[in-house]
């Protein structure tokens, strides 16, 4: 009976998913800016499809939960639609491709982590991954750059890093109860590496003048040490964590100080009164917000498509001067619900529980970054939206991290692998 019902909550699902992208195609074919109705069929025959193929193809695998599953077609495809409006309705094959290659990185993602003792058996190969991507980065990227171009297209490797940091911070409880004492202190190892790498990354964005990411990787592990202070027999005085704030808000400062004068331009530059230059797209990404207001202008009929990175980071502003805010505001809600779902259904091992934290946020901070720079509330950081914005690396590696959030809903735990371990692993 409960078999039925849950089969029956996903059909349900299912029809959400397909009735919200007829919307969303229905308004491309009442209000939309096209030469030639072809251009909005194709479109609408791709959607449709995928979403088919998707649902039998999930059908078919043996999980505990679907549900991220019909979260990632919906907001995908929603994403392919906006990205085939811009300027004009034209099916957007690149960024379909890229959607391709990210719902494959998803799945990846998944098989490679829900297993939660294999994935952290692996976390010497963490470290070596993010030592390659380094010097992969150094060697090949350019002068402080953090592109690789092959002709018309280019891929940035730090991108990769972020699932592999995530990976890293995430630690069990029997990690992370195992200490060891070197001269007068008793410190868990684990922890020490872990804020080795994570400073040599952050040296690393800062050096290759990438330093919109660095709020993200700072995330990232900020709540992984919040995770380990806070884990039940950490035992840390008050004053140990005030401390810990304390080198926080320090490191901050001298992140301030020490930042480039191109940077703190940013922090105080009056928009308005350089509306043509160092301003002018943070006044266009405004503008269009503006003007597009609550329900948009209509598909392919907006302007931002003329300024650059509009459909990378400032393509929140690109969207809701088509769409209107009512859409792009949905969309956002849409990503958070995919987010909140280990809170209904919780990771059912720690190390589970730290690669929902790092996942999450990843997410939350790249999506306020973009937001944030393009409402003109914070300086652009050139950060992507995640699952929105054009760009493979980024979708790939956005397939990928929800592939891990996904693997924490579903997890597998083998039998002859408990048994070996002591009672107090496997929590």
């Amino acid at each position: 009976m409960i078999r039925e019902k849950t089969k029956l909550n996903y059909f349900l699902l299912k029809l959400f998913v397909v009735a919200t992208h007829l919307i969303f195609l229905g308004a491309v074919w009442l209000n939309g800016n096209y030469s030639s109705a072809f251009e909005v069929i194709k479109l609408a025959v791709i959607v449709i499809a995928t979403d088919i193929i998707y649902f039998v193809i999930t059908g078919v695998l043996e999980q505990d939960t679907y549900t991220i599953d019909h979260l990632m077609v919906l907001i995908v495809n929603i994403s392919l639609i906006f990205q085939s409006c811009f300027g004009e309705i034209t099916f957007n094959v690149k960024h379909f491709i890229t959607i391709l290659a990210g719902m494959v990185s998803y799945h990846i993602g998944y098989l490679f982590t829900r297993n939660s003792f294999k994935a952290e058996k692996l976390k010497p190969y963490y470290y070596g991954g993010v030592g390659i991507l380094m010097v992969v980065i150094l060697l090949f990227t350019g002068s402080r750059s953090m592109w690789i171009n092959f002709g018309s297209f280019s891929i940035q490797p730090s991108e990769f890093i972020k699932p592999l940091l995530v990976l890293i911070c995430a630690t069990s409880l029997y990690r992370q109860q195992t200490k060891k004492k070197i001269s007068i202190f008793t410190v868990n190892t684990d922890t020490i590496y872990m804020l080795a790498i994570a400073a040599v990354i952050l040296l690393l964005q800062w050096w290759c003048r990438d330093l919109g990411s660095i709020p993200t990787f700072a995330a990232v592990v900020g709540c992984a040490i919040i995770n380990r202070i806070c884990y039940p027999r950490a035992r840390l005085s008050k004053k140990k964590i005030g401390a810990l704030i304390g080198c926080a808000l320090a490191l901050v400062i001298t992140a301030l100080i020490l930042a480039p004068s191109y940077v703190k331009d940013r922090l105080y530059v009056d928009i308005w009164a350089d509306r043509y230059g160092n301003g002018y797209q943070q006044c266009e990404a405004l503008i269009g917000i503006a003007e597009g207001g609550w329900l948009g202008k209509g598909p392919g009929y907006g302007r931002l498509h003329e300024i650059a990175a509009y459909d990378t980071d400032i393509v929140f502003s690109a969207v809701s001067e088509e769409w209107g805010m009512f859409a792009t505001i949905m969309f956002v809600l849409l990503v958070l619900v995919m987010l909140a779902t280990p809170l209904i259904n919780s990771p059912k091992c720690y190390y589970h529980g730290n690669i929902a934290v790092g996942v999450v946020a990843v997410f939350i901070v790249q999506m306020s970054l973009n937001i944030f720079g393009s409402c003109n509330l914070i300086p652009f950081t050139g950060v992507t939206f995640p699952l929105l914005s054009n760009g493979g690396t980024s979708m790939v590696t956005s397939g990928f991290l929800i592939g891990m959030l996904k693997a924490t809903q579903s997890p597998v735990f083998v039998r002859n692998i408990i048994e070996k371990t002591p009672e107090r692993q496997v929590g």
